[in-house]
């Protein structure tokens, strides 16, 4: 039985953990908050540090030293965070959902996560190239779609 489906999210060591990590890059944009009504905006501006082609982070180890507001998933967490993607393998694992078919860990490859338009990757601008007053211009709707649960 995979490590995913015989443990809980809290139960997993470290590389199991990390193992789950589709690599899609969704939680490493940038998201923007409506300062009237507090709506979460997704834009196509990624962290400084996500390398847009390989959708790898560039300083992963020192990540929360350089990007002081990155936020680190764990078990406790994970479904507290109203921004993360619903096709996030950490969101759905918690809500019983089990892995997406797409997920690299079922299909195989990271290819289908690109295949079924779940990856940032080539899609993105860095937040260093995002001038200021810019960034409204970024707002886009694309990183919340869900493929369908089965092929």
């Amino acid at each position: 039985m995979p490590f995913w489906e015989e443990k809980s999210l809290s139960e997993m060591n470290e590389v199991e953990w990390e193992a789950l990590c589709d690599g899609c890059g969704r939680c490493c944009l940038v998201k923007l908050e409506d300062e009237d009504s507090g709506q979460i905006i997704t834009s196509d501006v990624r962290c400084k540090l996500l390398d847009g082609d390989s959708c790898t982070c560039t300083d992963y180890p020192n990540r929360q030293q350089q990007v002081p507001d990155c936020i680190k998933l764990t078990p406790e967490n994970v479904l507290e965070i109203p921004w993360i993607p619903r096709t996030c393998a950490y969101r759905r694992l918690a809500e019983g959902k089990g892995l997406a078919w797409w997920h690299p860990l079922i299909a195989g490859d990271m290819q289908a996560i690109e295949d079924v338009g779940v990856s940032v990757r080539g899609r993105t601008v860095s937040e260093l190239d995002v001038q200021p007053g810019e960034w409204e211009d970024h707002a886009v709707d694309w990183p919340e779609y869900e493929p369908p649960e089965e092929i």
